[in-house]
This record gives C-alpha cells, structure tokens and sequence, in this order.
C-alpha cells in the first residue's frame, strides 16, 4: 500500500516508518501542504494522509477522486478542514479519535499554570540575572471555580487534573456524561458557565454550534478577570472579540495553543517575517497571553498512538473495506461509522 503522506515534520517520520514497515504500508513524504495546488502529487497513491491544516474541499476531492484515490487517512481527530457532506460517496475519511487526552490536557494546565504563576516572565528575567519579584504575584487554583466546555476524554482528563488541585468544575456539553457529576464537578448551561467560572477551558469539536462560543456575547457575560484556555480549535474562540475584551480588562488572561487562523503560520518558522495578522500580532504582544503553535498534541506517546492507529486505520479501510475510525455524513451529521455502509 501506498500512502501519499502530506504537511510531513520531522517528527512524523520515525513513527509512522515504524509502524508502515510492519503493515506494509510505504509513506512518500511531501512538506507541502494538500491542496487544490498540490493533490495532483497523490497520483499513483492508494491514499493519502493528511493533517489538521490541509485543505480537503470539493475540488481536492474531486482531483483525489478522479484519480483514484479512495482513502483520507487524517492523523488528527478532528476533521473540520474537509468538506464532509462532499466527500460522501467519493472518499473513505478516516481519522484518529484519541490519541493521548493526557498530552492536550496536561499541556491545558501547563499554560494556565504558566500565565497565572508569571512562570514565563521569571524565566525571562532570571536569565538576566534579574530576581526581583515585582510583578510576579500570581493567583491559588485551590478553591477557583473553571468551566469545561466538551467533556470527552480530554474534557475528562483535564477535569481530574482540575480536581487534583482542590478547583470546582462547572461542565457544559452537548451530550452529558453523568457518570463525571459529583464531587467538585457539575453540568449547567452555558451563560451558568460563563457567570460563575474563573477560568474556562475549551475541550470541544469544532462544529457549526460551537464556532465563536466564546465571542463578545459570551464574554460579556464572564467575570472580570477570566481566564481563557484554548487548546482544542482556534474557531471556537472569535479572536477579535477575545482581543477587544483583553484591552478592556474584562478578560484577565488568554492560553491559547490554537488560532482560528492559523493554517498558514503554525507548524513553520516566520521568525523571518513580518507577521501580517495584525489581530495575532496584538494578542502575542500582550502581556498577560500566551501562544503556543498547536503544540499540546507532541508527546512521544500521542506520536506513537497517531501513527500507529493511522496504519491500522489505512490496513483495516483498504483490507477490508471498513474502518471503524471511519467518519460518515448521514442526514447532515458526521459520526463514526458503525457498519460499514458509508457509501450507501
């Protein structure tokens, strides 16, 4: 089998050679983005693998499909970058449901714990030789409320994190999985959510209820001095909202690891450019945000898990045609496939 393996970084490679040489699945690695421009460099392919920032609209799959590609093998778990409803019928899209929740989750607290205990601007001052402490004084999570909006299994895992420090958890999902509910954690509606928590935490999908979640509506309704944590989709979050609300102190720091338009920053280096989103340039240049560039995910284990359910994924959809890691679009809904039957 022969995969078409797209946005390749260096450490994609080790594991998914890895774990291709003992399936039989054989990668050609492209550092270019799949796109309407670069698709025609699957031909020849039995598939192609792609990431969170390729871009899988109608006319790539159109080019994919015409030349025979059947198989998206995306090494991610979400899937907003392809056009599902599109796909339908044409492509088997298969993605990677969980990974390492506890990569995302404990990188999650890693950045509240940097911005709220000023961890980043110590450093920065201590390599001067600079040990004052003015400026530094930071807040206890002990006894803070935090809201945690989507409580799948990064959802989860960061809750326990939360509860390991002595916060209360106010979860808003969907879908409630109430077997979480008791000690410290339990289920409200959103504007309950936005009222009362000191700090919220994104853990959800990018889906058409969830664009802009927190936007200026919600943020007016949050505490002065909140703590915003994105580390799932940059969408979820309207930057310009979240920006304005900074600059008016209602918001009282930001961690964000994702960006709503980040397809073509993160994962390169522009240390060599000048930065022309001037709405990210501003939330880098303020004092009390964190960026990080989609980071939360690189741990040794969740690149082990990506790659090797990705070749199982490939194996299992091109073996035998089914793939329980299959996403399909019914009745304008995408889900996990369950049997099998995406293209009827």
């Amino acid at each position: 089998m022969k995969i078409a393996f797209f946005d390749t970084k260096p450490y994609d490679r080790p594991s998914f050679d890895r774990y291709g040489a003992e399936h039989g699945v054989e990668f050609k690695y492209f550092e270019t983005k799949l796109n309407e421009d670069t698709a025609e460099l699957a031909h020849g392919f039995d598939g192609v693998c792609a990431f969170v920032n390729d871009t899988v609209n109608d006319k790539v799959i159109d080019k994919l499909y015409e030349m025979g590609v059947s198989v998206l093998a995306l090494r991610c778990a979400g899937f907003n970058n392809v056009d599902m409803k599109y796909a339908h019928g044409k492509l088997h899209v298969l993605r990677v449901p969980a990974y390492s929740p506890y990569a995302v989750a404990e990188h999650t607290m890693a950045l509240l714990l940097t911005s709220i205990r000023r961890i980043h601007k110590a450093y920065i001052r201590s390599k001067d030789f600079n040990f004052s402490l003015s400026g530094l004084t930071g807040f206890d999570l002990y006894g803070k409320t935090v809201g945690v909006i989507g409580t799948g299994r990064i959802g989860r895992v960061f809750i326990d994190i939360c509860k390991g420090f002595g916060m209360n958890i106010l979860a808003y999902d969907k879908f409630p999985a109430k077997d979480i509910e008791g000690e410290r954690v339990r289920y409200v509606e959103l504007d309950e959510l936005f009222a009362n928590s000191d700090i919220i935490s994104l853990h959800c999908p990018l889906t058409d209820e969830t664009h802009h979640v927190i936007d200026r509506t919600a943020l007016d309704k949050c505490k002065k001095g909140v703590v915003i944590l994105n580390t799932s989709r940059g969408a979820l979050v309207d930057a310009d909202a979240l920006l304005a609300a900074i600059k008016s102190r209602k918001v009282g720091a930001a961690c964000l690891d994702v960006y709503e338009e980040e397809s073509d920053l993160f994962f390169e280096d522009n240390s060599g450019h000048i930065l022309e989103d001037d709405t990210l340039a501003r939330l880098i240049s303020m004092p009390n945000v964190i960026v990080t560039s989609h980071q939360a995910f690189l741990t040794e284990e969740a690149l082990s898990n990506i790659a090797q359910t990705t070749v199982k994924n490939i194996v299992q959809m091109i073996g035998s045609g089914q793939c329980p890691n299959e996403l399909c679009y019914r009745g304008g809904s995408t889900e996990d496939c369950k049997d099998g039957k995406c293209f009827e």
